[in-house]
């Protein structure tokens, strides 16, 4: 079966992890790495042993031996870049958020379809070995059904304006960086919640530094989320079953352990993983990709659409406008 080639738009922190372990993916190339600067985009290169270096974006995009692009710029342009790669005709991995508000997403996913081409947002959590685990343990009834879950992330982050972090003009604040992360599992495990409650601290430069969230459901359940800035903090998941609970371990995220509580009797797996975790994402798309696939049977469009959708609900709640 052919190898696929991957190009890499964007190329910061993330992109680093993401191209060391594309490497441990056996069907998949690093092709080529760009940048908007030819110096940057040629260390890079070197340092994850990429075929080619593009000193500008365009130019990676011009290549027709690029299979797919990762695009791993900051948010503000995901949906921009993920629209130029579909226009020449690149399937697109795109970094989480996919974009900054639902309207731009759905404009992506409406090129994906009207050009063919395999779109899917990269929300890497969903694949990694503790998380699934997770979930076949909820699928088989044996905890019983789900009564409330509890998530979190944070950090103390090195304060710079001009940086993306606290920058509202590249998309900055907890929310849209960190905080996706306890609503998109939230989300995945109890689905969209019947209404959504969020207050915030606004810093200096006008972008959520904390941001609490509470998902409130019909038939009781709820989950209790928050992500921060200003401070460490555990960064686990803990879901409350009927019959028990279970907990992702720091940072939950990320490859982890995960503790399963039942019976009172408590049972700690870890799962292995050797690699920072971006492999299991970078291997689900490259198979797609083989196999002709437009659309991601794990991380689909209404996965997203619903995601993005909630993220909208929370900033206008706490009044967070790009």
């Amino acid at each position: 079966m052919k190898k696929i080639k991957w190009g890499i738009i964007g190329l910061g922190k993330i992109a680093g992890k993401f191209a060391g372990d594309l490497q441990k993916v056996e069907e998949a190339i690093l092709y080529g790495v760009a940048s908007r600067n030819m110096e940057k985009a040629e260390e890079f290169k070197e340092e994850f042993h990429a075929e080619k270096a593009f000193g500008s974006y365009e130019a990676i995009l011009k290549d027709e031996e690029v299979d797919v692009i990762y695009v791993a710029t900051p948010h503000v342009y995901h949906a921009e870049i993920t629209k130029d790669c579909l226009h020449h005709g690149k399937a697109v991995l795109c970094e989480k958020p996919f974009a900054m508000n639902r309207s731009q997403v759905e404009e992506m996913i409406a090129l994906a379809k009207e050009k063919n081409i395999f779109l899917m947002e990269a929300l890497w959590t969903k694949f990694l070995p503790h998380f699934k685990a997770v979930e076949e343990t909820i699928k088989t009834g044996k905890y019983g059904k789900i009564k409330a879950i509890k998530a979190d992330f944070g950090f103390k982050a090195d304060y710079n304006p001009e940086k993306r972090l606290f920058n509202k003009n590249l998309g900055g604040g907890s929310l849209l960086d960190i905080g996706i992360y306890p609503v998109f599992l939230a989300h995945h495990f109890l689905g969209m919640p019947d209404s959504v409650q969020a207050e915030a601290i606004i810093g200096k430069t006008g972008v959520d530094e904390r941001c609490d969230i509470r998902f409130h459901y019909n038939n009781g359940t709820s989950a209790e989320l928050f992500s921060t800035l200003q401070e460490d903090s555990g960064t686990t998941a803990e879901i409350e079953l009927e019959n028990g609970k279970i907990t992702m371990h720091s940072r939950f995220h990320e490859p982890t352990s995960a503790q399963f509580e039942i019976d009172g009797k408590m049972e700690i797996r870890n799962y292995g993983v050797t690699t920072k975790g971006y492999n299991f994402e970078a291997e689900h798309v490259t198979k797609m990709l083989q196999q002709g696939k437009k659309e991601s049977d794990i991380m689909s469009f209404q996965d997203s659409l619903e995601l993005i959708s909630l993220l909208d609900s929370i900033r206008e709640k706490i009044d967070l406008q790009y």
